[in-house]
């Protein structure tokens, strides 16, 4: 079959929607004059990438329920890439990060503007205002698309307790995020390393990315008891698997692919599920030189090589593979096995456990 991704035309339906959308809010916000333009442009240059893996969700896990194709249900997914949208917003600015899918992060776009017209002030405080002002008005936004998609009133009143759930606990698995990334590593076990890495991924990731998507669709389309509790195990097995390749691509990903500079997250020092095997798997000779180097914003290309070479020593890379396969075995599994999901709903969630754990960035 085509891609889930492309078939029934998705992608490109979802785009129209989120391009009318933007024109929609255009209007809206015409009134306060051309000042606040660059928020528009800095949400609509975020939208016109992305792989549309949570809108595929949402809408696979819809027909999963036995409901057809219908343009209100492309409009409900669109809802996803608005919150994701969000989601990059924000945190690419807790991250200090510099790029998303290889243009500058919304920041930095915001001060880079504000250093061009020479405008007063300090620009990288203008630049962090703008990128949470407009994550704010796309977390809004999602929020409009849900309630006007089209779908009857009664199946979104069914989903509203699941997207509301994502919603929330995707802000406060963000600030656990932020949480583990101060709190100390050192002197705790590797059991308890991985634990709370692991933690992260669920909250941070796994929910929002696979199975809250997923559960949204089904929910709005009725779908039973068993059906739901299949797809909550689906989700939560890829969106972890998916989390860990992405932390793959954190380090050894190519930045042609990924868009982020190469070893970007050893800048960050992001606390993963990868490195947290890396400590486990090292010598202290290892470990001190890790701890000495992740986190530091100005890591060389030789500094980040030698995080990696320590990475792969240890064993991490090749634990977190056999990890990330055992995660999609077990998410194609549980939708193997449920007897009341749409049959080709069924062969798109499987040929999506591909698309996300296999991907390049």
């Amino acid at each position: 079959m085509p891609s889930p991704l492309e078939s029934v035309d998705l992608r490109h339906r979802v785009q129209q929607v989120l391009d009318a959308e933007l024109a929609a809010q255009a209007e809206v916000l015409a009134e306060l004059g051309p000042d606040v333009d660059e928020l528009l442009t800095a949400v609509a240059a975020l939208l016109r990438g992305g792989k549309r893996l949570r809108a595929a969700f949402v809408y696979w896990g819809h027909r999963a329920a036995g409901r057809p194709d219908s343009d209100a249900l492309v409009r409900l997914a669109s809802a996803m890439e608005l919150f994701q949208a969000a989601a990059l917003i924000h945190d690419d600015v807790m991250d200090d990060s510099d790029t998303r899918r290889g243009m500058p992060a919304a920041h930095r776009a915001f001060a880079h503007a504000h250093a061009a017209r020479g405008w007063a002030g300090d620009g990288a405080r203008f630049g962090l205002a703008g990128a949470v002002l407009a994550g704010n008005l796309c977390l809004t936004w999602t929020d409009e698309v849900y309630a006007t998609c089209g779908l009857p009133e009664a199946d979104l009143a069914r989903g509203r307790p699941v997207f509301d759930r994502m919603r929330t606990q995707l802000m406060a698995g963000q600030f656990l995020d932020v949480v583990e990334s101060v709190r100390p590593w050192h002197g705790i076990g590797d059991d308890e390393r991985i634990e709370r890495a692991g933690r992260v991924i669920r909250f941070k990731s796994a929910k929002y990315s696979v199975e809250h998507p997923l559960l949204i669709g089904a929910t709005t389309g009725g779908l039973d008891a068993a059906g739901l509790a299949a797809l909550s195990r689906y989700g939560l097995d890829l969106g972890r698997g998916f989390q860990m390749r992405d932390d793959l691509l954190g380090v050894f990903g190519d930045p042609g692919e990924t868009g982020k500079p190469a070893g970007d997250d050893l800048r960050e020092g992001k606390r993963t599920v990868l490195l947290a095997h890396a400590l486990a798997g090292t010598g202290a000779r290892s470990r001190d030189r890790v701890e000495a180097l992740l986190g530091r914003p100005d890591l060389d290309t030789a500094q980040v090589d030698e995080l990696r070479t320590i990475i792969e020593a240890s064993g991490a890379v090749t634990r977190l593979e056999d990890e990330i396969s055992r995660l999609a075995a077990s998410a194609r599994a549980a939708v193997e096995g449920a007897p009341s999901l749409e049959p080709q709903a069924r062969a798109a969630l499987l040929e999506l456990v591909e698309v996300a754990t296999s991907r390049t960035s």
